[in-house]
């Protein structure tokens, strides 16, 4: 056998060194049929595939909630509909900012020039008193 065969015959297989968890659920038999159908739809063998696919879903849109985004599905026809759980809205943030587009024309970007490279202002004696206090 060459060292490298050895190598290869002695390393542990890293896998087996992971904590693996079990998952039960409790599903009404309305819900058990949904799974059973997802998993024929999508011909997934188990359901630690199922769980798995299911939670890589879920963490996205929560990830797109978070950052304000909302979750679309549109039609060819351009039909929109918005996915709405409650769930998911605890993680939106409470206010979206809005989109602000600033059509400049050629006399005020000379003037915003002007300003943006001349000497600061020297502050006003009531803006150095509400910053003392």
């Amino acid at each position: 056998m060459t060292p490298s065969m050895k190598k290869n015959n002695t390393k542990t297989d890293r896998s087996s060194n992971i904590r693996k968890s079990t998952f039960r659920a409790v599903l009404t038999p309305h819900e058990d049929s949904i799974v059973r159908a997802l998993k024929a739809e999508l011909q997934l063998t188990s359901n630690s595939d199922f769980l798995s696919d299911a939670l890589a879903l879920l963490r996205w849109a929560v990830l797109e909630r978070k950052r304000g985004h909302v979750i679309v599905s549109e039609s060819f026809t351009g039909e929109r509909k918005i996915l709405v759980l409650p769930r998911l809205e605890c993680v939106a943030p409470e206010l979206t900012l809005p989109h602000l587009d600033i059509r400049w024309n050629d006399k005020e970007l000379e003037s915003l020039a002007k300003l943006a490279s001349g000497q600061p202002a020297r502050p006003t004696g009531a803006l150095v008193l509400a910053m003392n206090h």
